[in-house]
């Protein structure tokens, strides 16, 4: 039952409440991963490595606050509890302790490409469906990609 009635059809809804409650699982997780590794990293690089990590945090952060929103004012239910993101998530877990700087940067690039290629995933389902909660799909992209970028330079 919902309390938002949908401007969508029942199976755009589906299609973009996936789309949305994947979104969501993928950056909260990102956000975790990303704070856990900030929390243990250590190497020769560690203050840009560390200043980093926050910027993904944030970009995460933000992000899926957006797409819980935009999911919320669809109809959908937006859900965020630690057992769902365990269920759901794609991106690999970091090892327990210690994480030098190299291995973070490579942890993060591997866990942002998972991240990016589902989103294009639901970028393109969602185009026809809901161009709205695709615009907010394409921005979010946009920005974890730049974030890869800058990792990657990072680890040439």
């Amino acid at each position: 039952m919902s309390v938002v009635k949908s401007p969508l059809s029942e199976t755009d809804l589906k299609t973009v409440g996936d789309a949305l409650q994947g979104a969501l699982v993928d950056l909260l997780d990102l956000s975790l991963v990303a704070k856990q590794v900030h929390w243990n990293v250590v190497g020769p690089r560690f203050r840009s490595v560390h200043l980093q990590l926050d910027d993904v945090v944030d970009t995460a952060r933000q992000h899926s606050d957006t797409v819980a929103e935009r999911a919320s004012a669809l109809g959908v239910n937006p859900d965020g509890r630690a057992a769902t993101i365990a269920k759901s998530t794609a991106i690999a877990s970091v090892s327990e302790g210690w994480i030098k700087d190299v291995d973070a940067v490579k942890s993060l690039i591997d866990a942002l490409g998972v991240v990016i290629g589902r989103m294009r995933e639901r970028i393109e389902a969602t185009e026809t469906p809901d161009p709205v909660s695709q615009d907010i799909l394409i921005t979010l992209t946009a920005d974890l990609e730049k974030h890869a970028w800058m990792f990657q330079a990072e680890n040439a």
